[in-house]
């Protein structure tokens, strides 16, 4: 059980980063179709904050909750049967 949910928890903030990341590379790269945005900079700051806030709690996720020998067995097992 503990697997599935640090495994859970670590996708869903994977998705977060990934997420904010794509937010940021629209606002660089296709600001013409950003209208509601007047203020390029500062979104791309807000977006910045929020992607700071989903890497860090994976940092601490990663840091405080770490794979036990028996997940990390597991989970070379499954890689290496892929």
């Amino acid at each position: 059980m503990r697997k599935i949910l640090i495994d859970a928890q670590t996708s869903y903030l994977v998705g977060g980063i990934n997420k904010h990341k794509a937010n940021i590379e629209v606002y660089m790269n296709n600001t013409i179709g950003i209208g509601e945005h007047s203020d390029i900079m500062e979104t791309i700051e807000l977006e910045l904050e929020k992607l700071s806030n989903y890497h860090d709690k994976l940092e601490m996720l990663v840091k405080y909750f770490p794979k036990t020998e028996e997940e990390k067995s597991y989970d070379e097992k499954r890689t290496d049967n892929s």
